[in-house]
């Protein structure tokens, strides 16, 4: 360790001696013997200890502690997981009903993806469904669907508005219970197994015409076994 005093300090120079000592391991050199350091009660006080190697290492150490913190901090915020609710799992299998609506690539009878709606769709769809908008948008389709030509893909959507808005209390009461659950899963599961039969193998039902309606048909079939259970 080299110490550096602020007060003033005699040192003198020698050649041939700083030569020598060029040889001498740091640990067994030594100050000449004529070198007179003054170390008078201030100057130990205002003294500087300067030690380049401890100063690598802690300045090393600092860093590998901060990069540590910062690894943690962001492994902490990738692990972080969003609880999943009912409420969750009530938009998952709202979201999959109505693109297996308008998918195409499945053999399914998309009739049984009403009442599956119906069952599963959260309270604030269902509410404003049953609503102002709701019964206008319903009202609306109503007479595009009289006088002009609408596709088979558009008349599911509009089937499940009329059967939200006209479904009598005593339907609309299994909404959030085991029993409307239980007919959830075997809905879904039927509509499944139409699916996988239907497509020829577990295969080809994640073929690229086909793989919308797969994964719409797995999303809701889990989300109604994990309601169940």
């Amino acid at each position: 360790m080299v110490c550096v005093s602020l007060s003033s300090a005699v040192s003198l120079y020698n050649p041939s001696l700083y030569r020598s000592k060029l040889s001498v391991p740091l640990s067994l050199r030594s100050s000449p013997p004529n070198a007179k350091l003054s170390f008078s009660p201030a100057a130990k006080q205002s003294s500087i200890c300067y030690n380049p190697l401890r100063f690598a290492v802690g300045s090393e150490g600092i860093a590998t502690a901060a990069i540590t913190k910062k690894r943690s901090r962001g492994l902490s915020a990738i692990c972080y997981a969003m609880p999943v609710n009912a409420r969750t799992l009530q938009w998952i299998s709202t979201i999959s009903s109505a693109v297996l609506m308008l998918a195409k690539g499945t053999g399914i009878q998309k009739s049984f993806i009403v009442p599956l709606f119906a069952l599963l769709a959260p309270a604030s769809v269902v509410s404003w469904i049953k609503g102002e908008y709701g019964i206008w948008s319903a009202f609306l389709a109503l007479l595009v669907r009289l006088f002009f030509f609408i596709p088979g893909e558009l008349e599911i959507p509009f089937i499940s508005l009329l059967l939200v808005i006209v479904a009598p209390y005593q339907v609309q009461s299994l909404r959030g219970t085991q029993e409307g659950n239980i007919i959830s899963l075997m809905i879904a599961a039927y509509l499944a197994f139409q699916h996988f039969s239907r497509a020829g193998s577990f295969r080809r039902a994640f073929d690229q015409n086909s793989i919308v309606a797969t994964v719409a048909v797995i999303c809701f079939t889990a989300v109604s076994f994990l309601l169940v259970i």
